[in-house]
């Protein structure tokens, strides 16, 4: 059990700075609009998310409700 709980830890902390990532990647582009960002060349954060967007609203119903799903889990995990 205590296995689980420490991969569990493990899995909440790269959730955590993962979403941290994204945050500072939209932050930074908003921030250097047309500018290459010296250390995020190749990266679009705002173009992936749109794309990801898209992509559900393709998917019609079911993209709806994984969107859902996967807000409240964000949401309960209060990151």
């Amino acid at each position: 059990m205590d296995l689980l709980k420490k991969i569990s830890s493990w899995a909440n902390g790269l959730t955590e700075l993962g979403v941290s990532v994204i945050a500072l990647g939209v932050v930074l582009e908003v921030l250097f609009k047309g500018v290459n960002i010296p250390f995020w060349h190749e990266v679009s954060v705002v173009d992936n998310i749109m794309g990801i967007l898209a992509g559900l609203s393709g998917a019609g119903l079911l993209g709806l409700v994984g969107a859902f799903v996967l807000y409240h889990i964000l949401k309960n995990k209060n990151i």
